[in-house]
């Protein structure tokens, strides 16, 4: 049979939920992984002309013998133009930056930059994140039972539940490790080594795509609740119409009777996966279940 209306908007959430929640947890590794949170520019002093070498980039003598000890060496160059910027970029794990007057980059770990009175802050961030990215997939897990088998409707419901708790306390643990990570990086900056301080930077890509990865989060764990306190209140609503079908047409003595007959119902949806907010097919299913 075809899947009637409530059921196939459950459906319908219960992917997004998913999609939300799986899309947040390639962000968050993305991120997580990359060096790109941070980016900017170093302000180094230019390096003496070596050889032939020519260009902006270095420190030029007036005199073809300057690597000579015997030859006077004049600089021309003087105030801003004995510097030259180096891009870098830094993230959780390591900083790189550019190298002057050859290709590539340097990296060393962003770990030993940071002043050792908030090294324990930014471990504490790393702990975070990793339990964010644990809870993302427990989260994708669960949703992905939910949505594929499940043995029956209050089952579903149980998993329901239980992966919306999940996936809030991951965006919680995310936002705090992204907020931590923000302060010891801005503490480096002030306290770090002077051979790194940054002479301009700005919040990079990866930044906005962890950020991007707690929105999805929280947007899936808004979409599993709502999905939950949907299908209960349209369970309970059903309900009330089932016992007040029952007052009517079989009109019971007892005024708790309706009320008994209607848990018998319930309570035989325990091993079934059909949707416990659907009607009756036939009041004569409804005389059968009064009977009992």
């Amino acid at each position: 049979m075809p899947a009637s209306i409530p059921e196939a908007d459950r459906r319908h959430r219960a992917s997004a939920a998913f999609s939300l929640s799986f899309l947040s947890l390639i962000f968050s590794i993305t991120a997580f992984s990359s060096s790109h949170w941070c980016e900017g520019t170093r302000k180094v002093a230019k390096p003496f002309c070596k050889g032939d070498s020519k260009g902006d980039l270095c420190i030029r003598f007036n005199s073809p013998d300057g690597n000579s000890s015997q030859a006077v060496q004049y600089i021309w160059e003087t105030g801003d133009d004995k510097f030259v910027e180096k891009k870098f970029h830094a993230g959780i794990w390591y900083s790189c930056e550019e190298m002057i007057n050859e290709e590539g980059e340097t990296c060393r770990s962003f770990i030993s930059l940071t002043p050792a009175s908030d090294r324990g802050v930014l471990w504490l961030s790393i702990v975070a994140e990793l339990l964010y990215v644990v809870l993302l997939l427990t989260g994708n897990i669960l949703m992905s039972v939910e949505i594929c088998y499940y043995s029956s409707v209050i089952d579903g419901l149980k998993i329901n539940a239980f992966s919306a708790v999940v996936t809030v306390l991951a965006g919680l643990l995310g936002m705090v490790a992204h907020m931590m990570y923000t302060t010891v990086f801005q503490m480096t900056v002030n306290l770090g080594p002077e051979d790194w301080r940054p002479h301009t930077w700005d919040y990079g890509w990866s930044y906005g795509l962890a950020w991007t990865s707690f929105a999805c989060c929280m947007a899936a764990a808004v979409t599993t609740i709502n999905k939950y306190t949907k299908t209960i209140l349209e369970f309970k609503h059903k309900r009330k119409k089932l016992e007040r079908s029952f007052r009517i047409q079989y009109r019971f003595p007892e005024h708790t009777a309706p009320e008994k007959v209607c848990n018998v119902y319930v309570n035989s949806f325990q091993n079934t996966t059909d949707d416990p907010t659907h009607a009756l097919r036939s009041l004569r299913h409804l005389a059968t279940i009064s009977v009992l």
